[in-house]
């Protein structure tokens, strides 16, 4: 491909920014769009007063990949992570059993460093919320929900989460393929407490309970330890379950199975807040990393072609990358 070609990118989640600035890299002139307030999709960090920092959504990462490994090692030299060297368990029935000891790693000073440090040099659309895509002669169309047209793209790359994308494809290929992609929900209680919670573990896999995750989120590297943060998940079986409940009541329900897996009363809390990831995870990742059309100039990627870990997103994105430069 020479240099003008356009690419129109929607999802600025790992994927979609790896994928970009891949592009950009080689010539390419890129545009990201993406309907939040910030970059990094599930890789995210949430804000509260006063100075509190939960990573909400994706918790850490580890690393297998040469191509993965060479950015996680520059990243590594300039601070934008740092290894969690916190003690992962795994609770089964109130039992403590370690967990392996590969080595974990986070953004700094929260999971979302990662997504802003992939972002620098790149034109980024956040806070648009893109409503369809239509294909001509011409190339790629995109209208946005403020009726916005913008465009022509010679190639669209979609790397939003299954459900959303077969939506916005529709009758487009790899529509199908994506609506055939199950993903589950995921809800996330944020807590801050008013003393600590004695426990000697940072963060547990949870077993036999309607939690499957729960973090000492201010143990990690990078983050403001004067306040005791906490970061609980729900298992996807009882955030299906419990999809429609309030924030109010899926953070009542998840506090008291906190309190039931550490066995003892919890602090009183200064801050609680609850999210729910409608799509949080893949059950059964395609497993194809990318699709790519080169007829029309469609690529699709994200984590649920790939293993649902931020490795597997990221790389998503660059073999997606990879398509596109090699048509």
């Amino acid at each position: 491909m020479t240099r003008g070609h356009t690419v129109g990118v929607i999802g600025a989640g790992m994927a979609g920014l790896a994928c970009a600035r891949e592009l950009a890299a080689k010539g390419f002139e890129v545009t990201v769009f993406d309907k939040g307030r910030g970059l990094g999709g599930r890789t995210a960090t949430r804000r509260a007063e006063p100075n509190l920092r939960f990573d909400h959504g994706a918790q850490f990462f580890t690393m297998t990949d040469p191509r993965f490994r060479e950015f996680t090692d520059d990243w590594l030299a300039r601070g934008v992570v740092a290894e969690w060297t916190g003690r992962i368990v795994r609770l089964e029935n109130k039992t403590v059993i370690d967990s392996s000891l590969q080595p974990r790693y986070v953004g700094m000073p929260g999971m979302s460093a990662m997504a802003v440090d992939l972002a620098v040099g790149l034109c980024v659309r956040i806070g648009t919320q893109i409503n369809a895509v239509t294909h001509s002669a011409v190339g790629w169309t995109i209208v946005t929900e403020a009726n916005e047209t913008v465009g022509p793209f010679d190639t669209l790359v979609v790397t939003l989460p299954a459900p959303q994308a077969a939506a916005l494809l529709g009758s487009y290929h790899f529509g199908a393929v994506a609506s055939n992609v199950k993903m589950t929900a995921c809800w996330t209680v944020m807590a801050a407490f008013e003393s600590r919670v004695e426990l000697p573990w940072d963060g547990a896999f949870v077993h036999d309970s309607p939690l499957a995750w729960v973090a000492r989120n201010s143990s990690k590297p990078g983050r403001e330890r004067e306040t005791d943060c906490w970061v609980l998940q729900a298992s996807p079986e009882w955030s299906a379950a419990h999809l429609e409940v309030t924030a109010d009541i899926a953070a009542r329900d998840l506090l008291d199975a906190f309190g039931s897996v550490v066995g003892g009363h919890l602090p009183p809390q200064q801050y609680v807040a609850a999210h729910r990831w409608r799509y949080g995870q893949c059950s059964e990742p395609d497993g194809r990393s990318k699709l790519f059309d080169p007829e029309i100039g469609l690529a699709v990627c994200g984590d649920w072609l790939a293993d649902g870990r931020i490795e597997g997103a990221f790389l998503a994105g660059i073999r997606a990358a990879d398509a596109v430069c090699e048509h």
